[in-house]
């Protein structure tokens, strides 16, 4: 799934390849599927927006929180947390998909799920997202920014509960909103921290390296296009490549040469390194 880099990137080929287009046809939950979510009825998409032009893109941060792609069209705002892909005038159009927009140019852009994924259309107005169409969003600092420093994490830890592992700590109840499973290996394997670790176990040491993982690991997944096991607006995997991943954990550590392990963990895979990444503090 996309998660924060990945939006950042989505954002910026958007605003490249997109914006200036008017919206011809929209064509919503085509292809019904048990996690892809709309607002309200799917069909009223085409109406809302026909016509629209595409005014700008961001990943997450103008009006609701980061993880998300938000796509503006005039008055009209999409907020997804899906990959977006863009086809050109001629290119084949994917099979099965969950939204599909037509521009007057004739080329596209699509939305199909994978796991799961939103989709939601709504209207804005100069104060954003109105409260009373049923999207409350409380807005937090992206790791990339100068707000989100080492007194902003050192309150973060210390409004959770001692006892939370921590990857329920990053990766749970979007504390930190767009950082999820997927980007999390990373940032544990170059802290140094087992996902299983309690926060009760970390000392000082162990929470700056952990701070500082989240910002540089994050910065370079994002300027280097994202990860490799996820795709851009172009359908072009991203340039950073993961270092605990399904397509890594056939290799031996890239550090100390043991053998990785992936094990199921709070809803999700977790990968990790035993020697470089140790289970102190008992799970």
């Amino acid at each position: 799934m996309i998660e924060l880099p990945e939006t950042y990137v989505l954002a910026e080929q958007i605003n490249q390849t997109l914006v200036g287009k008017t919206i011809m046809n929209v064509t919503a939950n085509a292809h019904p599927h048990s996690f892809a979510w709309y607002t309200g009825d799917p069909n009223t998409y085409h109406a809302k927006l026909t016509g629209k032009k595409v005014t700008s893109s961001n990943p997450g941060t103008g009006y609701t929180c980061g993880g998300n792609t938000e796509i503006l069209c005039e008055d009209i705002l999409l907020v997804m947390s899906t990959p977006i892909k863009y086809h050109a005038l001629g290119d084949k159009l994917p099979a099965k998909h969950q939204l599909l927009i037509e521009f007057e140019d004739f080329s596209h852009m699509s939305c199909t799920v994978q796991m799961w994924g939103a989709m939601f259309c709504y209207p804005v107005d100069m104060d954003g997202l109105p409260y009373d169409k049923g999207y409350v969003c409380k807005k937090t600092p992206p790791p990339y920014d100068e707000a989100f420093n080492e007194v902003y994490f050192d309150n973060l830890l210390a409004g959770v509960k001692p006892t939370l592992s921590v990857k329920a700590f990053l990766a749970t109840e979007q504390r930190i909103p767009g950082l999820g499973n997927g980007v999390l290996q990373d940032i544990l394997f170059n802290a140094n921290i087992h996902p299983k670790r309690k926060l009760q176990t970390l000392n000082d040491n162990d929470k700056e390296r952990l701070y500082a993982s989240v910002k540089s690991t994050l910065f370079s997944m994002r300027m280097q296009g994202g990860r490799n096991t996820e795709k851009d607006l172009f359908g072009c995997k991203g340039g950073y490549k993961t270092i605990l991943s399904a397509n890594t954990l056939k290799y031996p550590c890239p550090v100390c040469g043991s053998g990785l392990v992936r094990e199921a963990y709070l809803g999700g895979n977790i990968y990790y390194c035993p020697v470089c990444q140790p289970l102190e503090g008992g799970n």
